[in-house]
């Protein structure tokens, strides 16, 4: 009976014990669960342990900073399995990401390999690079930590730190040696580096901001404010799209024109490559429409002309012409005195030795916004400078409208609407449209390009748009002002009678009181006449 109890107690012990050690590693899962961090372990499940086990992928809460987004390798859906234990080197990588400084200690401690890298090649100081824990950063570099390991997609911890904005760890990092990563268009002779290049070093991004989509930063230059596009590897994924890039920088730094975002020069010498051009406070037109709504003619007249000029002078830029493509609200800012510039040339195509260009691929949601896109670009066929006409002539009606084009539709099925030959209806009176307006709108959004005005045509008609609404803005001022004037004068003559009246009347009673005084005056002259016969 007495070893029978033993073994209850024994076995209740060992039940106890495992049943803690679940529930322990439950709850640390639960905790990689909550903070967003997926624990991968690959691991052969052998009772005996492999003395060099394979490696470990960590995929944590912030990924390398030149991974390219949402990839999945495909052995690893396969090769996913559910861990018996927390490997220390994995335990390392997940407090590296948490900013656990005791057990980042203990572990370094015990002998875990500072320098350990996952399947992807990433180690504990990129993971705590990213979160811009400087002092887990400090911590390792204690520890011997290689401040310029390379992860498989070639980032090293110094271009993650950039990537996310985590200044302090950034100036640590160079502190203890870190080198900027070498980018595409680095040059080894200093007289080849070009005129617009800028040294990354001067970009003070302390008070950032994002910008118009996320795409632009806020930062000083300087002692001025600037606006920052980083530039993503996957722009420059083969020699090709490097000299195009190279092309367009050189490009832009030609180009001068008051309503075209100024461009004033590019990090190209380092990773991240960035684009930084004039910062213009007063936002994007689309924050601007949404809190107007529906703008009055004359308004909606000027701005028409301010993306007109700008396109025009893109349209016939010499010795290549310049198509946008990504012509939306968002991509058009507003400067101080409150025109229009136009902006982001992300996605432009240059007309060197044809008049048309064509896509390699079908565009997605991601290189434009399919709201405003032509259908001939959506159907991925050739297309040249009146995909930019059709994109005006929706924002146009857009700002008599106050809403954008086909609202109530899911934007993936809009374009499909203009294939149709459907276009946005109007439904604001006609009387917001002024005269020849809406014929403009509609001429330029005909399904065949051809048919479709140039910018320079569309000048013309709004300047004479333009006009007439001035016209007739000064015949309605100047009959006010006639109204005005004699309503004024019917006052200043009210008045005067009044004054006439008031004169009168005071004339008249001052009169009677000189009657009455002088009525006993004439009886005592009587009396006294009357004494003298």
């Amino acid at each position: 009976m007495r070893t029978l109890t033993l073994e209850l107690l024994w076995y209740k012990s060992l039940t106890s014990s495992v049943f803690r050690f679940f529930l322990e590693a439950v709850r640390v899962l639960e905790v990689a669960r909550f903070s967003q961090s997926t624990l991968y372990l690959y691991m052969e499940t052998n009772p005996n342990p492999n003395p060099n086990p394979p490696p470990v992928r960590s995929k944590m809460l912030r990924q390398s900073s030149l991974a390219p987004e949402g990839e999945e390798n495909a052995a690893e859906a396969e090769a996913e399995l559910e861990a018996e234990a927390i490997d220390s080197r994995l335990r390392l990588m997940y407090l590296a990401n948490e900013g656990d400084l005791e057990g980042i200690k203990e572990l370094l401690n015990s002998g875990t390999d500072v320098n350990f890298q996952d399947i992807d090649k990433r180690t504990a100081l990129h993971l705590a690079a990213c979160q811009g824990s400087t002092d887990v950063v400090q911590l390792l570099i204690d520890h011997k930590a290689v401040v310029d390991a390379k992860d498989r997609w070639g980032s090293t911890p110094l271009a993650d730190a950039v990537y996310y904005k985590n200044h302090g760890v950034i100036k640590l990092l160079e502190k203890h040696g870190a080198k900027p990563p070498m980018a595409p268009m680095h040059v080894q002779n200093a007289r080849e580096v070009p005129e617009y290049e800028i040294d990354p070093s001067e970009l003070d991004f302390s008070n950032s901001v994002d910008l118009t989509k996320g795409t632009f930063r806020i930062a000083s230059w300087r002692g001025i404010k600037v606006a920052v596009k980083t530039l993503g590897e996957e722009v420059f994924s083969d020699d090709d799209k490097v000299e195009a890039f190279r092309d367009e920088l050189a490009l832009l730094q030609k180009m001068r024109h008051p309503n075209v975002v100024q461009f004033l020069g590019a990090v190209t010498q380092s990773s991240p490559m960035m684009i930084v051009t004039e910062y213009l406070p007063k936002g994007d037109f689309c924050s601007y429409l949404k809190r107007k709504r529906s703008l009055k003619p004359i308004v909606a007249v000027k701005f028409a002309l301010d993306i007109a000029r700008g396109m025009n002078y893109l349209h016939e830029h010499k010795p290549e012409a310049i198509i946008h493509r990504d012509l939306e609200p968002s991509n058009l800012l507003r400067d101080d005195s409150g025109h229009l510039k136009v902006a982001d040339f992300g996605v432009s195509k240059q007309l060197k030795f044809a008049n048309t260009v064509k896509e390699n691929r079908p565009i997605t949601s991601q290189d434009a916004s399919w709201r405003y896109v032509a259908p001939e670009v959506y159907k991925n066929e050739e297309y040249d400078t009146k995909v930019d006409v059709f994109s005006f002539a929706l924002i146009l009606q857009e700002m008599i409208e106050g809403c954008p084009p086909f609202s109530t539709k899911p934007e993936n099925e809009v374009p499909k609407l203009y294939v149709s030959n459907e276009r946005p209806p109007f439904r604001a009176p006609n009387k917001n449209y002024a005269h020849g307006l809406k014929e403009l709108i509609q001429e330029c959004w005909r399904d065949e390009p051809f048919k479709r005005p140039t910018f320079r045509q569309i000048i013309v008609r709004l300047d004479d748009i333009n006009n007439q609404l001035a016209q007739n803005r000064r015949w309605k001022i100047g009959d006010i002002n006639c109204f005005r004037n004699l309503e004024a004068f019917m006052k200043r003559n009210l008045l005067y009678q009044l004054e006439v009246r008031k004169l009168s009347v005071a004339g008249f009673c001052c009169a009677k009181s000189l009657q009455l005084d002088a009525f006993p005056v004439m009886s005592d002259l009587n009396d006294s006449k009357a004494e003298c016969r």
